[in-house]
């Protein structure tokens, strides 16, 4: 597996030669994604905002994620994070997005969503929006970096996968 700052690297290269700009809507990550992309210098030339909605009231009011859409699904969930990406697409001056909800641990888990469940949602302005759910397995630092990890590896897999965007 590539190092976080590898992934990284790589991924504002991609970014850079796609001409495209780069938000996070961030929960159980708290701005982990952020912080891996913005330790990289000259990523202001790739990276807009981010997003941390740790509450759902700060989903609600910063992503425009509807009050309906928690109450029947729940924050980790993939509606959710839809919502999340797209509302961070909205209120940013970015093309390309990711957003996160998941249950760190060690408690908040559920018999249907146990610790480890990370929600991810990854949008552009082009309309590619992709929606996944991955069950993480260690502790919470190990469940939030893989989360990380997972958060930007995606968006490299599509970037070089698609020399149009």
């Amino acid at each position: 597996m590539e190092s976080q700052q590898n992934l990284s690297l790589r991924l504002g290269e991609l970014l850079r030669q796609h001409k495209l700009v780069m938000t996070t809507a961030e929960s159980c990550t708290g701005g982990g994604v952020s912080a891996a992309i913005t330790d990289i210098a000259g990523s202001s030339a790739w990276f807009d905002r981010a997003f941390i909605t740790y509450s759902n009231e700060a989903k609600m009011e910063m992503l425009g994620v509807q009050a309906a859409t928690l109450e029947a699904y729940g924050a980790v969930s993939e509606p959710t994070v839809k919502e999340m990406v797209l509302g961070a697409l909205e209120n940013s001056r970015a093309s390309i997005g990711v957003s996160i909800s998941g249950i760190a641990g060690p408690g908040g888990g559920t018999d249907d969503k146990p610790v480890g469940t990370v929600c991810f949602a990854w949008a552009d302005e082009k309309g590619w929006l992709h929606v996944s759910t991955y069950q993480f397995g260690g502790d919470r630092e190990q469940v939030r970096q893989q989360a990380v990890y997972t958060a930007q590896q995606v968006l490299v897999e599509k970037l070089l996968s698609h020399s149009e965007l």
